[in-house]
């Protein structure tokens, strides 16, 4: 039922990691059940990921079940997409387009799936998934249950969700949009991708290390340190912080601060989750130093 010792690195988009002692793709949700449920008989931990696009997996590889989520069973009806949580992002915006709608232009681009996405509210160009979740059906891996939850039980923040906190699978996702132009859309989408491109390095990365900072939350002192036409949002880009510490083009080992955006670290040169790892420390010293705030990592250590 189960492979063994399959190098991870390649289901990251980072491209780093060792080995996990036991490996599974589950096409469904039975899959998931049944896999956990082996798992427990076992007594060996189990990880359940999507696209890995947040993830950094140890050198040493995990010792445990990793599943990975490879439903990407999807259909339209009307303004609603039901899509199974493998499914891609992109291969989302693509449909969503074909059959005129609007609303996921957002997230072109963006390598991971929608489960990913739901858990981590990913968002992208001053939108995000919360604002097209209608419901979401997760797996609870400890009971084994499975719930619906309405857009308000998934309790949205920034970059979080009552997924990413209580610790439930997602599985399927139900998305409302809107009726619209396809041509006008493929215009955006264009305009995405430049800027893309525009930020983002051409090598392995998890895109944005930390999560950005809102600026009510950060006390007086620090507020008085942010060049106001930095806040955007609300927010203060993490990034900038970042930079403002001289860190942009920083490299340990293989691993790099980009020089094009400082909140996104890249593997350049096979680089190991240690020299990842160390430049995460590095950046939350050196911020925490210079503007007394402390850097929130959105990328999760598979170890």
């Amino acid at each position: 039922m189960f492979s063994k010792k399959i190098l991870l690195n390649k289901y990251s988009s980072f491209k780093i990691g060792g080995p996990a002692e036991y490996f599974f793709e589950a096409q469904k949700i039975e899959d998931i059940i049944e896999a956990v449920k082996k798992a427990k008989q076992m007594k060996i931990p189990v990880f359940i990921f999507g696209g890995g696009t947040k993830l950094l997996i140890s050198d040493k590889g995990f010792n445990g079940l990793a599943i990975k989520i490879h439903d990407t069973g999807h259909e339209i009806l009307a303004e609603k997409i039901t899509a199974g949580a493998g499914t891609g992002l992109n291969q989302l915006v693509a449909d969503s387009i074909k059959a005129g709608l609007t609303g996921l232009e957002w997230a072109i681009g963006i390598p991971g799936t929608i489960g990913g996405a739901v858990c981590g509210n990913c968002g992208a160009f001053g939108s995000s998934i919360s604002k097209n979740v209608k419901s979401a059906i997760a797996l609870n891996p400890e009971t084994l249950e499975i719930k619906k939850y309405s857009k308000e039980e998934c309790q949205f923040d920034y970059r979080s969700s009552v997924f990413k906190r209580n610790g439930s699978i997602i599985v399927s996702v139900e998305i409302k949009l809107e009726k619209g132009d396809s041509v006008k859309s493929m215009e955006t989408i264009k305009e995405y991708l430049k800027k893309r491109r525009e930020r983002i390095p051409a090598y392995p990365s998890c895109g944005s290390i930390f999560k950005n900072l809102k600026f009510k939350d950060l006390n007086e002192k620090t507020q008085k340190l942010i060049s106001a036409e930095k806040i955007k949002g609300g927010m203060v880009p993490a990034g900038y912080l970042i930079e403002e510490c001289g860190l942009k083009g920083k490299q340990i080992g293989g691993a790099k601060i980009s020089d094009q955006q400082a909140n996104i670290f890249i593997n350049f040169n096979q680089a190991t989750a240690k020299d990842v790892l160390d430049l995460i420390d590095l950046a939350k010293r050196e911020v925490s130093k210079k503007f007394g705030v402390n850097l929130e990592e959105e990328v999760v250590y598979l170890s």
